[in-house]
């Protein structure tokens, strides 16, 4: 690339970049407002895993489209593709570490205090860096390695984050997939307030009292499976919204947009960073697209109507354990995290 060619890179990837707008965290750092989700789902052998580099290449290609901000887990074994390819850029010399935010999970089977720096390290070996930007508890359920139930208190667990942050092995530390006393507990009695709670947001589970309260609080948050029923889902369609809502529809031709960007803008104007995932290239540029236009008090509130408060991340095989967060219901399913 000649130096005209560099520059003009630059200037394309600076404008990239300023598109997509922060949140001031509650410790001083900075978050972007949108992240791409790496989870990558269930197929007909367990957990999926990415083929021959693919979300290493999907991942190359957000950033340069603008995407800074990167969540992955422990669980879904996507962590090594996603720091290879942050290690990529950085060598290319398209972004420095500092640009890229990192958001990582310690699994459930990790809840004693002192295997969570020694997890959040096997993470860090995994993606070949010094650090991630946010590490968040996964769930507030503890498990042994069979999958029983563990009688760890999630407030332990909390400890061993805490550590983590004192070590510098993670920036900030928050939790995910927890209720609202869940939350409440962890800022009362935490030493370290979580800067983030990442939870399921949708048109059909908006979420509305643990946002609230989570924003008051001065804690972020963050919401995966922010497209709700308009994707297919277990590859089946379930009941609700659907890409051709007319309401969505509507608004969608008011600005010039798509209904999934209706919905993502919908979650931002919310002040919720969505969580969006894919694993194209043209939908990768469309879901980033959402910073130009803003919609009214009136629309959200149409759109908070299709709120039914379905979940569509029910782990109903965990509802016995003490800390599950969520209601219980009948029949539940088999746990598919479980090796066979």
């Amino acid at each position: 690339m000649d130096v005209i060619g560099a520059f003009v890179f630059f200037i394309l990837m600076s404008t990239a970049l300023a598109s997509v707008p922060k949140y001031k965290l509650n410790n001083g750092r900075d978050i972007p407002a949108i992240a791409l989700g790496t989870f990558l789902g269930f197929d007909e052998r367990g957990m999926a895993k990415s083929q021959n580099k693919q979300l290493r290449d999907v991942i190359l290609g957000a950033i340069d489209v603008g995407y800074r901000h990167f969540d992955t887990a422990s669980v879904y074994e996507t962590e090594g593709e996603i720091g290879e390819a942050v290690r990529m850029k950085i060598e290319e010399g398209v972004v420095r570490r500092e640009d890229v935010f990192i958001t990582t999970k310690l699994w459930n089977t990790q809840h004693k205090r002192e295997q969570v720096v020694k997890a959040l390290n096997e993470s860090l070996q995994k993606m070949g860096l010094n650090y991630v930007d946010l590490y968040l508890m996964h769930w507030p359920i503890g498990l042994n390695e069979d999958y029983s139930h563990s009688e760890v208190d999630y407030m332990e667990t909390w400890r061993g984050l805490e550590n983590a942050q004192r070590l510098g092995l993670a920036k900030s530390i928050g939790v995910s997939n927890f209720n609202k006393e869940q939350l409440q507990r962890v800022i009362e009695k935490g030493n370290i307030k979580p800067v983030v709670i990442e939870i399921e947001i949708h048109p059909q589970i908006i979420q509305k009292e643990l946002v609230d309260y989570a924003q008051a609080q001065g804690v972020v948050v963050m919401g995966f499976s922010p497209f709700g029923s308009l994707v297919m889902r277990y590859g089946m369609h379930f009941p609700g919204p659907k890409l051709d809502n007319p309401l969505l529809l509507e608004i969608a031709n008011k600005y010039g947009k798509t209904t999934p960007q209706v919905v993502l803008r919908w979650l931002v104007d919310r002040n919720v960073i969505p969580i969006p995932k894919t694993l194209k290239y043209k939908r990768l540029k469309e879901n980033i697209n959402i910073f130009d236009f803003e919609l009214t008090s009136e629309e959200i509130e149409k759109i908070n109507e299709f709120d039914t408060k379905t979940r569509y991340t029910l782990p109903s095989f965990w509802q016995t354990h003490p800390y599950y967060p969520f209601d219980r219901i009948d029949n539940p399913i088999a746990d598919p995290f479980v090796k066979n």
